[in-house]
């Protein structure tokens, strides 16, 4: 390409890539052909759609979708469950799809919430990324929004996806570690990727720590399109917000989850539905025409960056409410598939690279893990609301696992068979089938090359962490140096921290003085860095829900412990919405003050204070004396006050807290003088009592 270095390729955004030179082998096909550019996908031009014609990225993709079996490739951990979606503001003004605009009508969905690094054998609480997806069973057909909890993602262009999984699973020599970032391949990987540090500080963040699926946050991620009557074009952004407010761990407490409850998230779940506390999120949508788009100052086809909500506010269209567990975990979660490319008839897509890579990649493993070109006609995948009396209806035939017995002498369109009595199968309706939106497209070359508005990797980033509050900006510090720290090669961490110079110096410095390493010097940035407002939207702090709904408090006795301290506790938290969670030395329980013998709902040993959202230590003076001397009493204590939770406590458990190390403030109540008050939030401002802040 003119003016470009002999031996290099361009991309993300204006950075090149040093090409093959002397004594290094040419990258090629697997056929042998040589490759000029492995960063890019061949587009219509530089902000185009994708063309079908790259052979390199689709034998690249074909062979990362199929290197698995039978478990996902990414996503493999994870559960679901059965719901419906209600729309309560008809978007009518912008699409034409009845699942936006016909307000009361529920849909039936599906959803599967997941780990994406970590194999169906790993634990649900790891620092990841979860997936968050929906399958609407419209009047239309199936429309799967594949979307996270967080809204950006690590790669502009989706001929990089092979290369950041492949970095982020077990090392390819040793098979560890197991779904953990904290190693060198992905630390490599991104540091050479300055693309990646905006979704760096989002996976640093309490938000890849959520305390469960039901206090997260989901995002479509890309720009989608809604296409009204007329043929006219809106884009969307798609946000999930869960009605019980964003919660997340702390790193130590997330540690301690996983090994007392590998399954915790998954089972927290189950038990929500099972006892009648059905999850429920709100939908909102970013709406925004190209004239507003042109106006922004980063691009947003480009999938590492947002649209902050104080920019264009978040509208709520409808609700979705998780009812029904599946019958089957194998027939129902694990087989259901999932593409992006299913939409209904009122939407389209935009010309992420990224998205436009997913479209091909999602279909291409599921055709691998489910066997069959014939996935969609298991149960979990088949369209259910389509009307007509007919899931689908069309001349594709035979197949693996065809599990339908087609009738009618046709198999081809067009045909003429029905003047013969024959029937001749179904016809296209150009009045009501999807219509793609007639985009004009821009004159200028094919090629490989990535769009000079994608070049600003660095300004969102800032913005994210200038966002944060300052509790969550120690964590994110403690988060990349417990990271970087697990790399073996220094040129990896000084690289990532020369990174982070151009986020912010003093997030840097944090870094590098917590790793007690030399502040590297800066790296350069392809455009320069803008200070971008802000945007406390952003934030966990500050943006949780006081409330004891779908909480959980944990209630630690002995025998003796007062009868009616324990009645009123549990009383006073199920008025408040919450539940109650009985913790005892052993299984059979403890002999209350009143005679009367209380069951506990765990053992002590077994059910440490992680599992729950604050606690309640209710203890006579004998049983305070004696637990003192059982460290998974004292730990039990401990832990929820270095987790930041309320502590209701009697007075006769006062040695206790004394041995666990307990200090007064605003979280550690007596049981009548606002426990349940402080059961509803976290206590940021105990960190520096606990632990030392990076």
């Amino acid at each position: 390409m003119a003016g470009r270095p002999e031996g290099t390729t361009r991309g993300n955004g204006g950075e090149t890539h040093q090409g093959a030179g002397p004594g290094i082998d040419r990258l090629t096909t697997n056929h042998g052909v040589t490759i000029a550019d492995n960063q890019n996908q061949l587009k219509a031009h530089a902000r185009g759609p994708v063309l079908l014609e790259d052979m390199i990225f689709r034998e690249k993709m074909m062979h990362f979708d199929h290197e698995r079996i039978p478990e996902r490739i990414v996503h493999a951990r994870g559960t679901g469950a059965h719901g419906y979606f209600e729309l309560t503001d008809s978007l009518a003004d912008f699409t034409t799809a009845r699942i936006l605009t016909e307000v009361g009508e529920r849909t039936e969905v599906f959803v599967r919430f997941s780990t994406v690094a970590g194999s169906k054998g790993s634990t649900d609480t790891p620092r990841d990324v979860r997936g968050f997806a929906t399958k609407f069973y419209t009047k239309d057909g199936n429309w799967d929004l594949v979307g996270n909890n967080v809204p950006v993602f690590f790669i502009q262009d989706a001929m990089k996806f092979p290369d950041l999984v492949h970095s982020v699973k077990p090392e390819a020599d040793r098979g560890f570690p197991q779904a953990t970032a904290a190693h060198d391949t992905f630390w490599d990987f991104t540091s050479l990727m300055p693309e990646s540090v905006h979704m760096l500080m989002w996976a640093m963040s309490d938000r890849t720590i959520p305390r469960s699926f039901r206090t997260m946050e989901g995002f479509g991620v890309h720009s989608f399109r809604l296409i009204d009557a007329e043929g006219r074009s809106t884009f969307v952004k798609y946000h999930w917000k869960p009605k019980l407010g964003l919660q997340s761990t702390v790193w130590d407490e997330t540690v301690k989850i996983a090994g007392a409850d590998p399954d915790y998230q998954r089972r927290d779940l189950f038990e929500a539905i099972d006892r009648g506390d059905f999850p429920e999120w709100e939908l909102g949508v970013q709406l925004f025409d190209q004239e507003a788009a042109d106006k922004l100052p980063f691009d947003h086809l480009d999938a590492t960056k947002i649209i902050p909500e104080e920019l264009i506010p978040v509208r709520i269209v409808g609700r979705m409410v998780l009812d029904r567990y599946p019958n089957n975990f194998f027939a129902e979660t694990e087989q259901v598939a999932f593409c992006p490319s299913h939409l209904v008839p009122g939407m389209d897509f935009s010309n992420d690279p990224l998205l436009q890579g997913r479209l091909f990649s999602y279909l291409d493993t599921q055709l691998k893990r489910l066997g069959s070109t014939n996935f969609h006609q298991l149960p979990t995948n088949r369209a259910k609301g389509r009307e007509g009396g007919c899931p689908f209806s069309n001349f594709q035939r035979d197949g693996h696992m065809q599990m339908n017995v087609p009738k009618g002498r046709a198999n081809y369109e067009p045909n003429s068979l029905a003047l013969a009595g024959e029937g001749g199968g179904p016809r296209e309706d150009p009045q009501t089938g999807f219509t793609s939106f007639r985009e004009p497209m821009e004159e200028g070359p094919k090629s490989r090359i990535r769009a000079e508005s994608f070049a600003d990797h660095y300004s969102q980033a800032r913005l994210f962490w200038r966002s944060m509050h300052p509790a969550e900006q120690s964590h994110i510090v403690s988060a990349f140096t417990f990271e970087l720290s697990k790399c073996q090669f220094e040129h990896v961490q000084q690289r990532t921290i020369a990174n982070l110079r151009n986020v912010d110096e003093d997030l840097a410095a944090r870094v590098a003085k917590s790793m007690n390493v030399d502040l590297p010097q800066i790296s350069p940035a392809a455009q320069p860095v803008q200070d971008l407002p802000p945007s406390p939207a952003l934030r966990i702090v500050g943006n949780m829900k006081e409330t004891l709904e779908g909480r959980c408090v944990g209630i630690l006795i002995h025998d003796g412990s007062d009868a009616d301290e324990i009645a009123a506790v549990r009383q006073a938290v199920n008025e408040a919405g919450g539940r109650c969670f009985v913790v005892a030395l052993k299984i059979g329980g403890a002999k209350l003050s009143d005679g009367n013998v209380c069951k506990a709902d765990g053992q002590l040993a077994g059910s440490p204070s992680v599992l729950f959202d604050a606690v309640a230590i209710i203890l006579s003076d004998d049983g305070a004396r004696e637990l003192v001397g059982h460290g998974s009493a004292v730990q039990f204590v401990m832990d929820a006050f270095g987790h930041l939770k309320a502590i209701g406590y009697s007075k006769d458990a006062q040695p206790l807290l004394d041995k666990a190390g307990v200090q007064s403030d605003e979280g550690v109540t007596g049981l009548n003088t606002g426990f349940i008050s402080a059961a509803k939030q976290r206590f940021f401002d105990r960190e520096a009592q606990v632990r030392a802040t990076p």
